[in-house]
């Protein structure tokens, strides 16, 4: 019965969000927008990146461990949202990464900065637009469960996306993909078994997970880790979710890590700051750089 009252409450609050806040894009408006966004980006050497990156809060030292070919500051981007959260340094960065082109998001932008979901996911986008095939997120993640404790990596199998406006609401623009974008699989089934291989081979123990996206900027309260929890999630963030979506609905292949920075109150009785989020990514952010190398490696 508990589960049953989680689910109708999770399902009431992602209709009413979804209902509130979001406007409705015509087909050729956001073609045209996309396009003039990619248009205002200059490309030195007719780079094409071939795998895109999205650095989560505080995983930022993984972008000087390219060798650089471009740095784009999202303020020389027209139209484009700039991130405002510290440890969101708001650059694509351009270069090679083990060999690999690479484009990598180094800041994103959230929902709970007042952007719309549109924009939200539109940096992602203009990853794909850019030539990004597959693209590898990750994020800082609060943990539900006792077992995956701070330091922690997982790569995402799943996630739950009920807690967030999904960002293909509104008229379907059919230059970037199908009405109706099957999830099954949301986090490709080869990708994740690169990121076991390579796990073993940097002796990193990875695990996997189940991840739910909520709104934020506020922390989840006791009682909201609990249903959580109970709904089958194993870590919780504030963005992610939204961004498979809408890279799944352009075709885009997607792995997704989590960096474990804190336990939520389910789990332990003390809140959690964004300042102790920032300071734990940055402790791990060693193990993700061998890891995201090691999967460069394999992956090509």
């Amino acid at each position: 019965m508990k589960k049953i009252i989680a689910v109708i409450m999770g399902l009431c609050l992602a209709l009413g969000l979804a209902a509130c806040g979001q406007k409705e894009v015509q087909p050729d408006e956001a073609e045209l927008d996309l396009d003039q966004i990619v248009a205002s980006i200059e490309i030195k050497d007719d780079f094409k990146p071939k795998i895109g990156v999205v650095l989560g809060s505080g995983l930022g030292p993984l972008a000087d461990e390219v060798d650089v070919v471009q740095r784009i500051d999202y303020d020389d981007i027209d139209m484009f949202p700039r991130s405002t959260v510290k440890g969101h340094k708001g650059e694509y960065v351009l270069g090679y990464l083990e060999g690999v082109p690479v484009i990598l998001m180094n800041g994103r932008v959230h929902y709970y900065e007042g952007y719309t979901m549109e924009e939200v996911v539109t940096p992602d986008r203009i990853m794909a637009k850019l030539g990004a095939e597959t693209v590898i997120l990750t994020n800082s993640v609060g943990s539900l469960r006792e077992d995956f404790k701070p330091g922690d990596l997982a790569v995402m199998k799943d996630h739950i996306a009920m807690f967030v406006p999904n960002p293909l609401i509104g008229q379907n623009n059919n230059g970037l993909g199908d009405r109706f974008t099957g999830m099954a699989d949301a986090y490709d089934k080869e990708l994740r078994d690169i990121a076991h291989k390579s796990a073993k081979e940097v002796d990193i123990d990875l695990k996997d997970s189940v991840f739910v996206q909520v709104t934020g900027p506020s922390f989840e309260t006791p009682a909201e880790s609990r249903m959580l929890r109970e709904l089958g999630a194993d870590t919780v963030s504030m963005s992610t979710a939204v961004e498979t979506i809408a890279l799944r609905h352009m075709g885009v292949k997607v792995m997704g890590i989590n960096c474990v920075t804190n336990y939520c109150p389910n789990v332990v009785s003390e809140s959690t700051s964004h300042k102790e989020v920032k300071e734990e990514a940055d402790k791990v952010a060693s193990d993700l750089i061998k890891l995201v190398k090691q999967i460069m490696k394999n992956i090509k």
